[in-house]
């Protein structure tokens, strides 16, 4: 693990995407609140609240932080089957913040298909992306091919 004593504590906030592809099907039944296993949405976000939460624990270099925020939020275009996970995470600290907004995205997105699979096992899960972090030596960081 990289030593981060000497650097200054600082607020540090990151944006991350990915995306959840399926048939329209499934997309107008989360989206209608009927999915097999109950309310995907609501499900999905506290998975990757709890993900993120838990990011050093499953990522062996990563140091352990303390959230001061996250927020995760969903939307959906049904005719094309594409729901888009986002999160949004910050904190002051000595390292950034983005390992939690990934792994945030990537559980919500993991758990969509698991209260999905049912209905459709073809759902493809990716794109998983960081969008923007600011703090740090670094600074800011904006994806422009977003």
């Amino acid at each position: 693990m990289v030593d981060v004593t000497a650097k200054p504590m600082t607020f540090r906030q990151a944006v991350a995407r990915g995306t959840v592809m399926m048939r329209p099907q499934t997309a107008a039944l989360i989206q209608e609140g009927d999915g097999p296993k109950g309310d995907v949405f609501s499900t999905a976000r506290i998975a990757g609240i709890m993900a993120a939460k838990k990011t050093s624990e499953l990522i062996p270099m990563c140091h352990p932080i303390e959230i001061t925020g996250i927020e995760i939020s969903f939307s959906s275009d049904v005719s094309t089957g594409k729901i888009v996970i986002e999160a949004t995470a910050g904190m002051v600290g000595r390292t950034g913040i983005e390992m939690e907004v990934m792994t945030a995205v990537s559980v919500a997105a993991l758990t969509i298909y698991d209260m999905c699979k049912a209905v459709d096992r073809a759902m493809v899960l990716g794109d998983i992306k960081l969008i923007r972090k600011e703090g740090g030596k670094s600074g800011v960081f904006i994806r422009t091919d977003a």
